[in-house]
């Protein structure tokens, strides 16, 4: 099943081609947008979009997302990162990073039995919501495998035991490779080791039930039932090693009541789970998050 590629969506893809997007953090202080966007004019480039967040004015971190058209990006791409280094980024002490908008991110969706958050990302792909490519999609189980192919993306097989998650680990970043740059774990239901996480510093996001830290284990909904929880929600959020810690992208919540029995919870969380991990990794994808220490700042 191949996506059907619309007039405006190769319309986008046209205007994407000389379109990159600048990321930047760092310390607070007068003059850095004055700058920013000086150097940007005097390369020839036009701001078509910005957004900025200070955390505080006296001393804090500053972060800035500018989105430009520069004629000829791929040519004149390097030598701009080049003058900006040594121009702006050193004077400021920046963090930065600039992306071009053509290069689309791809994606290694991982998942085991529950399908919901991968039709959701699988839907949003097709329909050219989703401004990314899904390399492949590699699971523990085999029951996706129709579902998956059906769109044309390959799908792996990898069991993972206990005794046999190391060589499982090992054959999924065989499969990964040089294919995908961003993993994406549509209610994969493995622990990832940190080796693994290393491979991919803020790049992996996970999405989990919002009961987290109050209903560990098994059965959260059940458990939430007997306690007689008024809203349920969900959490995506970059994978480290401390367990489901990592920096908070999205979240969201539904209002519940005691009409709702187990398996009504499950419904509605399966809902909030599909919904707010497609705009997580759909933010990542457009370059519209920057981490901070352990929190993100999101330009959505």
């Amino acid at each position: 099943m191949n996506r059907v590629i619309t007039n405006a969506q190769r319309k986008l893809c046209n205007q994407n081609v000389n379109r990159a997007r600048m990321l930047i953090s760092c310390p607070d202080q007068p003059g850095i947008v004055a700058a920013v966007s000086r150097f940007l004019h005097e390369h020839g480039a036009n701001i078509v979009q910005s957004d900025q967040y200070t955390m505080d004015p006296a001393g804090g971190m500053f972060f800035i997302r500018i989105e430009f058209d520069l004629n000829e990006l791929d040519r004149r791409l390097e030598p701009l990162e080049l003058d900006f280094q040594e121009v702006v980024a050193d004077k400021f002490q920046m963090t930065w990073s600039i992306h071009r908008a053509s290069k689309k991110k791809r994606l290694a969706v991982f998942v085991s039995k529950e399908d919901h958050c991968l039709l959701e990302l699988l839907w949003q792909w097709q329909a050219g919501d989703l401004d990314a490519e899904i390399a492949m999609v590699i699971s523990n189980h085999p029951d996706m495998r129709e579902l998956v192919e059906s769109f044309d993306i390959p799908y792996h097989h990898i069991p993972v035991t206990s005794e046999t998650k190391p060589e499982a680990e090992r054959k999924q970043l065989e499969v990964i490779g040089d294919q995908a740059d961003t993993i994406v774990l549509a209610r994969y239901m493995q622990i990832l080791s940190p080796v693994f996480i290393e491979r991919y510093p803020n790049k992996v996001i996970n999405i989990h039930h919002s009961f987290l830290p109050a209903f560990i284990g098994g059965k959260p909904y059940a458990q939430a039932y007997n306690r007689g929880v008024k809203i349920i929600g969900a959490t995506a959020h970059y994978v480290t090693e401390e367990l489901d810690g990592g920096p908070i992208i999205e979240q969201d919540v539904q209002r519940v009541s005691h009409r709702d029995d187990v398996e009504s919870l499950k419904r509605i969380g399966r809902h909030i789970e599909r919904i707010v991990l497609a705009r997580a990794v759909a933010w990542h994808v457009e370059d519209r998050i920057l981490v901070h220490q352990n929190k993100t700042v999101v330009f959505n």
